[in-house]
Formats: structure tokens, sequence, C-alpha cells
């Protein structure tokens, strides 16, 4: 999780949401992701599709099966389904998405039982470093906005 903090770091360097993600084979990273829909302008580039794209091509396989992805905070509906369809062994995530966290908050996506793969999930993993780090993006976004319209 300490790997994914430093990729929403990279995120947040940018001007986009923190949130970071590595996927895990057999012990070692093979994907790497962070945050970049407005950089790439691509509604899809959250960190779990980036980090799962990355260890697709490094694998050379869609199906990443026996995996484990980190990410930061917990998926949205199209990251789940995104992990449904790579075969994903396992998820571990930091910090609830309380509006749209589509695997334990919000939604429980991954526990529909006419899927026809599961993944084993973990939440809290290091939460309060990953909840911090998005409260201080906010915090940081609200008082920009605040500033700017105070501009005359």
């Amino acid at each position: 999780m300490r790997e994914a903090l430093a990729e929403a770091l990279k995120a947040m360097v940018n001007g986009e949401v923190p949130v970071g993600a590595v996927v895990v084979s057999e012990g070692c990273i093979v994907g790497t992701g962070f945050n970049c829909p407005i950089g790439n302008t691509d509604p899809t580039a959250h960190a779990e599709i980036v980090a799962l794209r990355d260890a697709a091509r490094r694998l050379g396989n869609y199906r990443l099966t026996g995996a484990t992805l980190y990410v930061t905070v917990e998926p949205c509906m199209m990251c789940a389904g995104a992990l449904v369809h790579a075969r994903l062994g396992a998820l571990v995530f930091g910090t609830p998405e309380p509006k749209a966290g589509a695997v334990r908050t919000a939604m429980r996506a991954l526990d529909h039982p006419l899927l026809n793969h599961h993944v084993d999930v973990v939440g809290g993993v290091l939460e309060e470093e990953c909840q911090r780090m998005m409260q201080r993006f906010f915090d940081a976004r609200r008082e920009n906005d605040r500033r700017e319209a105070m501009k005359p």
C-alpha cells in the first residue's frame, strides 16, 4: 500500500485526485498507476485501470489471475468491473469512498451472485494515511476555489 500511496502522490502533483494503485503478482509489482483522467483526457484513466493495463502489458496477458491490486481508495463501479474482467485474485484498498465506493461502501458490486469470477477483498489498509491524502487534496482545492471567488 505504501507503493500505491507513492503513486497517489504523483496524481496529486499533477493536479489529479490522489488515487494510486499497484498490481502485485508472485510477490513482485507488475503494474503501477495513478489517476490521470484530466491529463490523459480519458474518463477511464483511473489509477486501477492504469495499473491493470500496465500489468497486462508487462505480463503479456489480459488475465491477471492470482494477482492482487492495492489501491488507496475504494474502487468505483467501472473499476470493480475491470477487476472481475481481469480475473484478479484479490483487492486491497485503503480508505472507503462514501459516494462512489462500489465494493463495500455505496455498493457491493463484487458480491453479485451472478458474477463469473469473485475477487477477495480487504479494506482499511493504511486507511488513515490514504484518507489524509484525499482530505489534504480537497481542502487545498476548496481553499483555492475560495481565493478565486474572492478575486475582483
